[in-house]
Order: C-alpha cells, then structure tokens, then sequence
C-alpha cells in the first residue's frame, strides 16, 4: 500500500518574491534545502531564476568590491 504525501498548499503554488530572493541566496551558499529546491524547479520559471541568480552574482561582486575599497582606503592605499 503506497503512502501518499500530504498535500501542503505551500507545495502547490509557485514561489513568491521573498521564496525567490531566499532560494537565490541559499543555493548561492550551497544551503539550500532539497525541499525547496524541488519546489522550485518544479514550480519555477527557468529564466526567472536565471535573472535573479545574475542579479545575485552582479550585487555579491558590487558589494565585495565596495568593501575590499573602503578597507584599503581607510589603510591609505
């Protein structure tokens, strides 16, 4: 006899604004859970995802570059 999954209203809809900024940023420190990956992909648009991981990356590089300057121009370099 098979078991069957409860149905969460949560695995049924595709992921939100806030369910996207979270998985970006899990899956960009390798945390991200195998639940919600599988919600994602099977939920998600592709490009979407494609998007906010670039937008992820391009701010991740502004924000590191922006603090690696700020400490060497407080050291006087």
């Amino acid at each position: 006899m098979p078991t069957e999954k409860p149905s969460n209203e949560e695995d049924t809809k595709p992921p939100g604004f806030g369910s996207l900024l979270l998985s970006t940023a899990a899956a960009a420190f390798g945390v991200q859970s195998n639940r919600n990956r599988e919600r994602d992909f099977k939920h998600g648009n592709l490009w979407v995802f494609i998007a906010a991981g670039v937008i992820f990356t391009a701010g991740f590089v502004v924000v590191v570059f922006s603090i690696v300057k700020t400490v060497l121009n407080s050291q006087g370099v």
